[in-house]
């Protein structure tokens, strides 16, 4: 039986899919991308998307045009292993960096010849007999103008999620992971070294070493580390160590960079929003005279 009362044209169900809507609303289109990117705000304040899929959406435009070169972490401020480093030196450096992914390379850095997965190691310690070359996986090496676009498919396609970098030479230019290229549509990706805010800001880890939140007061780590930390111009006040520190560096620190002031090394661990979430502290070792 047919429905007594049928609902009104203008009262129907609107079936059209999302991408429809949004087709029918930038119609005719705009003409560049900075025209396209307006067009997304425009919707979003016409509620046909919402704040965070348009921030997806102009992360998806913006990576059309962008490169491994863009976004790859710097030869500069990569952590490499030795091959022939011993098992203890091995598993010193993978607890003072925290990655879990680590290029290694023989005689020369240059001399890439695969990667080490962090949790392998373990594989050592239930079977010493293993060789460590054996638990080496190939690398892959992409050029510095390798599309986003293009890297993300590869990723996803052989399941793989660091490459190397290398420039016009042949050079190792860097490394970039599938964090770093999905970073660029949802935002800073929150990992191991984010926590709660009241979980507190200076924690003890195996190697003596200690994360510090860099939204820690001053006061507080030079109560910790008996120190006095201070900027080096007495017309400067801060509140953080984050901001201490990278006021004296001159630039907003980046993950891996480093700096000693005070008696303190500073390694940073974690970036967020523009600004240091942890870095990792350890008193300087005395220089050699």
């Amino acid at each position: 039986m047919s429905d007594p009362h049928p609902a009104r044209h203008g009262e129907r169900e609107d079936k059209r899919t999302f991408l429809q809507k949004l087709a029918e609303f930038i119609h005719p289109g705009p003409d560049s991308t900075d025209e396209l990117i307006e067009t997304l705000a425009e919707a979003q304040d016409n509620n046909i998307i919402g704040a965070e899929s348009r921030l997806m959406l102009e992360g998806v435009i913006r990576m059309a045009d962008m490169s491994a070169g863009d976004v790859m972490v710097p030869a500069t401020r990569m952590d490499f292993l030795d091959i022939a480093s011993s098992m203890d030196d091995l598993l010193h450096q993978v607890i003072d960096t925290a990655h879990s992914r680590f290029p290694v390379f023989e005689n020369d850095r240059e001399n890439i010849i695969g990667i080490l997965l962090a949790k392998d190691l373990l594989k050592l310690q239930r079977a010493p007999e293993l060789n460590i070359r054996a638990l080496i996986r190939p690398a892959v090496f992409v050029p510095e103008s390798k599309g986003l676009n293009d890297l993300l498919r590869d990723f996803r396609g052989n399941r793989n999620h660091l490459a190397i970098v290398i420039d016009e030479f042949g050079r190792v230019a860097g490394l970039i992971t599938i964090e770093d290229v999905l970073e660029q549509i949802v935002g800073e990706i929150e990992d191991e070294f984010d926590m709660p805010e009241d979980e507190g800001d200076i924690f003890g880890l195996p190697d003596r070493s200690y994360r510090v939140s860099g939204d820690t007061p001053i006061e507080r780590v030079n109560d910790a580390f008996n120190v006095t930390l201070a900027s080096i111009d007495p017309d400067d006040h801060f509140e953080t160590i984050g901001g201490l520190i990278a006021h004296e560096m001159g630039h907003v620190p980046k993950r891996g960079e480093r700096h000693s002031q005070g008696g303190l090394d500073f390694s940073v661990l974690h970036t967020k929003g523009g600004a240091v979430r942890w870095f990792k502290v350890s008193p300087s070792k005395p220089s050699v005279t």
